[in-house]
């Protein structure tokens, strides 16, 4: 470290401080150069995260099954449909004859389990032999829990008539029954198991009993479950339509995946005007502004949204680009479009899927993605530009050693003259004068 000067009154440490400055200028650009490509990297990998996502959105709609959405309603109430995959528009009219039941059997009143085992068979006619450890109406239950045997076993407090052990069975319907024997203890069956049964064309020669183990019937219609919750006189009409709204929410959808992609290109490509503290007018672009990768990647999701399908236009349906550049979805003439040619509609839309999901693709995938590429490019730059600002650190090092030992030398060389000069006046002063 340089020390002000002591004989020549310089400031040498604000000398060198100027010096080195001006000496680091290549450096400081090196180093903006370091922070423009790192604020480009976050942009570009935070856009390669919305165009992977809407790739992922136009990928699944682009699917052949991704638009066959239905809708079922049933009147009454006590019989609901809920719509699965693999779906058709259809109607079926049914009568409810029973419901599902699981089969119960309950003990009579006992303090104790007569003896220390029993037998429980299945509707199927599988026995299964259960020894307590004891005759207490607890190790019972336990016992008969632990078997395996399809059946619980509750222990039910009746008041001073002691307890009763009820046993019902895991599983509602038929298959579910069970008899017990091999004890002394009295059983009575409070409720058998039961499937819940349906009648389609109920009243015609077609007439046809459905059975199901629960009030659930998985398969009385492609992709269609219906549920029973109460016996029916009279035919019960479940419909099964198809659902234009929630198609037209997957149009939406799609479009707002778009315009997400094209508001953040957008944002980060503008420039913005200020002005300086002196007034001055100052233009400063987006992350983006300029970047040629970006705009083709803009235009290429933007084309291929827009661009006509087999001669028409996307508009046809309610989908169209902007004056702005991004795209706009009218849900009323998507709605009267669907309603008019639903094939067509769905065709079309899933071909602009199809195209944007290339394109997206294309431009975000992990491995030979255009913003994958860009991104290992500016991350090799930070990193050359990295390497080559620590050479400038050692250069700029070695410089101001190299200020700072001229300056010291030049400190010793002035203190020389000046003690030279002082013994010279000395000199001078002590001659005889030429008058004597």
């Amino acid at each position: 470290m340089a020390i002000d000067g002591l004989v020549s009154g310089l400031d040498t440490t604000g000398l060198i401080k100027s010096l080195m400055q001006l000496e680091a200028v290549p450096q400081t650009l090196l180093k903006n150069k370091v922070s423009e490509s790192t604020a480009l990297i976050s942009a570009l990998q935070g856009l390669n995260t919305s165009v992977a996502g809407l790739a992922t959105l136009a990928t699944k709609t682009a699917k052949t099954d991704s638009l066959d959405l239905f809708t079922a309603s049933s009147s009454p109430p006590t019989v609901t449909a809920a719509v699965t995959t693999g779906a058709s528009a259809g109607q079926i009219d049914l009568v409810v004859d029973k419901l599902a039941q699981t089969h119960v059997s309950v003990s009579d009143a006992l303090t104790a389990w007569p003896d220390t085992s029993l037998t429980i068979t299945s509707a199927g006619g599988t026995p299964t032999t259960i020894t307590a450890a004891s005759t207490s109406l607890d190790d019972v239950v336990s016992a008969i829990n632990t078997a395996g045997a399809g059946v619980t076993a509750t222990k039910v407090a009746v008041g001073a008539a002691g307890f009763r052990l009820q046993l019902t069975a895991t599983a509602s319907g038929a298959a579910g029954s069970f008899t017990v024997s091999g004890t002394a203890a009295a059983m009575t069956e409070v409720k058998a198991g039961q499937d819940a049964q349906v009648t389609l064309w109920a009243g015609t020669s077609a007439a046809q009993a459905i059975t199901s183990s629960t009030n659930t019937f998985a398969n009385l219609l492609p992709g269609v479950a219906i549920t029973v919750s109460a016996v029916s006189v009279d035919p019960v009409s479940v419909k099964v339509a198809r659902n234009d709204a929630a198609i037209s929410t997957v149009a939406s959808d799609l479009v707002n995946g778009l315009n997400g992609v094209f508001a953040l290109i957008a944002t980060k490509s503008a420039v913005v005007n200020s002005t300086t503290g002196s007034g001055a007018a100052v233009v400063s672009g987006g992350v983006f502004t300029g970047d040629s990768t970006v705009r083709d990647i803009n235009q290429r999701i933007l084309s291929a949204a827009s661009l006509p399908v087999n001669g028409r236009s996307p508009s046809e349906i309610g989908i169209s680009i902007s004056k702005t550049g991004t795209m706009e979805f009218n849900a009323t003439k998507f709605a009267a479009a669907l309603q008019k040619d639903p094939a067509g509609v769905e065709a079309t839309l899933q071909e602009i899927a199809s195209r944007v999901s290339v394109a997206a693709s294309s431009a975000s995938d992990k491995f030979s993605g255009q913003i994958t590429a860009k991104v290992t490019g500016q991350q090799s730059l930070v990193k050359d530009l990295g390497n080559r600002i620590a050479d400038w650190d050692l250069r700029l090092a070695s410089r101001k050693s190299s200020l700072e030992r001229t300056y010291a030398a030049l400190e010793v060389q002035l203190s020389n003259m000046n003690s030279q000069s002082s013994w010279l006046s000395a000199q001078i002063a002590g001659l005889p004068s030429g008058g004597a």
